[in-house]
Formats: structure tokens, C-alpha cells, sequence
């Protein structure tokens, strides 16, 4: 049996996802919940409305149908592995859909972040290096630094394990969900992703109170 990178890299996946109507189910479920969550999160590190926020690993913007409505229209950026999973929560989930362009819906495997505007002063990454492989989270933070001139913040969430020793069998999270080094869902040790995050041009601060599922966040500042 094949093992891809994560379930969402399976082939079909969104298609079939999609067509059952699963697009709130598919980015981890708890839908208004989490997308609270990250809202408090940013407006806690002082995102205002005039800010321009990148929301990285969108999915169908759990996270967008609250940030839009408040911030400045036209300030709001999402990327996703799949275009169809954030074209569906733009059509889904956006009360007021006309203040989202589907210009600012950017479909980026890679962290590119293709046609994303330079003027990005905060950007979030909600549950998604759960879900990938670390070098990932290295080239997404060193793309990020140097793209985005303007940032002020870039918030990030990943699986920890304690220490090194017990980072090669799984790990059970504070609310449960077991992770992995080498498959999905993936945890990571501390001085690992500090160490990424400097040396890729940030000052990280991990905090030490756990987010759902057991995830640590990382504030990261430009240097």
C-alpha cells in the first residue's frame, strides 16, 4: 500500500470529499471552535483591521469567514493545497462573499505563495506542519521571511514530542491524538522547530499552554 506525505496528498481525496459535502469534516472537524480560536489568537498578537492577514493551509476558510468580516476588505489572503476546498468554503461558508475576491484564493503546494500580495503583515498556520514532513516547515518559514517585507508575525502550530528518545514511537497528545516522526499526523521536538525558525530569520516564541489536540504554537518574529 502506498503511504503518501499526509491523507490530504491521497489521490481523490478532495474530489470525493467535496462531493459528499465533507468540507468542514475534512480540516479537522470542530469547525467553529477552532476557528475562534484562531481568530483570539490573532487579534491577541494585535492584528487589526487594516492589517493584511495570510491565511496559510486555508482549507475552506474555517478561519476566513471570521477574519474577512473584520478586517479592511481586500486584506484577507488564503492559500491551500486544493483550490477546490477553498473555492467551496468561499460559495459555503462566507456570509458575505462579495468582500472576498477569488483572486485572493491562491492554490500553492509549495509555499510559493503565487500572486499573494507583498503587503502581508501577519500570517497564521493552523494545524497544517501537523500534517507535514519538517523540511516543509523549513521552506514554508524561509519562503515566508522572504516574501513578505512587511511582517509583523507569523503564527504556526505543530505536535511536539518530549524528548528525543520517545520522539521514535508514537506519541499520545494531551487531547488524545497519537503522532508519528514519519507519518501522519507528525510530531516534531522543540529544539528542532526553534532551531528552524532562527535560522530562517525569525526569534520564535513557543508557548507553553497547548491549543486543541495537544498542538504547541509558535509566535515568530522577523528579525
Amino acid at each position: 500500500m502506498t503511504r503518501h506525505i499526509s491523507p490530504y496528498h491521497a489521490p481523490d481525496f478532495y474530489t470525493d470529499a467535496l462531493a459528499k459535502g465533507r468540507h468542514r469534516d475534512i480540516v479537522g472537524g470542530r469547525w467553529e471552535e477552532t476557528g475562534r480560536i484562531q481568530m483570539g489568537l490573532l487579534l491577541g498578537e494585535g492584528l487589526r483591521p487594516d492589517h493584511h492577514l495570510l491565511d496559510i493551509g486555508a482549507g475552506a476558510l474555517r478561519l476566513g469567514c471570521k477574519a474577512v468580516p473584520y478586517l479592511d476588505q481586500g486584506h484577507y489572503w488564503a492559500t491551500d493545497l486544493s483550490g477546490a476546498l477553498l473555492r467551496q468554503g468561499h460559495r459555503a461558508e462566507m456570509e458575505d462573499p462579495s468582500r472576498l475576491a477569488a483572486s485572493q484564493l491562491i492554490e500553492d503546494d509549495n509555499f510559493n505563495f503565487p500572486g499573494v500580495t507583498d503587503r502581508i503583515t501577519h500570517a497564521i498556520a493552523f494545524a497544517v506542519f501537523t500534517h507535514l514532513p519538517m523540511n516543509h516547515l523549513r521552506r514554508a518559514l524561509i519562503q515566508t521571511r522572504a516574501r513578505f517585507p512587511q511582517l509583523e508575525k507569523l503564527l504556526f502550530t505543530v505536535f511536539l514530542a518530549p524528548d528525543a528518545a520517545a520522539s521514535l514511537e508514537p506519541v499520545r497528545q494531551p487531547d488524545g491524538v497519537v503522532t508519528h516522526d514519519t507519518r501522519a499526523p507528525y510530531h516534531m521536538l522543540a529544539e528542532d522547530v526553534v532551531h528552524l525558525t532562527r535560522v530562517s530569520g525569525f526569534t520564535p516564541d513557543l508557548r507553553a499552554a497547548r491549543l486543541p489536540r495537544g498542538q504547541a504554537l509558535i509566535v515568530a518574529t522577523p528579525n
